[in-house]
């Protein structure tokens, strides 16, 4: 069963990359520049540690 959210995202997903020619790099600068200029707060979390696997 299709979701026609998830669908609908993937439609318009594609459509932003394709204005890109599918190129990652300047698909995220153009993320970048409009998550600057959104107006919305933009949050970022330092990485989480990993914790070692106890030894088996």
């Amino acid at each position: 069963m299709k979701n026609p959210i998830v669908e609908e995202i993937r439609k318009i997903r594609d459509a932003h990359a394709a204005k890109f020619q599918f190129d990652l790099h300047a698909i995220c600068e153009d993320l970048r520049k409009k998550e600057k200029t959104c107006g919305h707060p933009v949050v970022s979390f330092p990485p989480k540690r990993m914790l070692k696997k106890p030894s088996e």
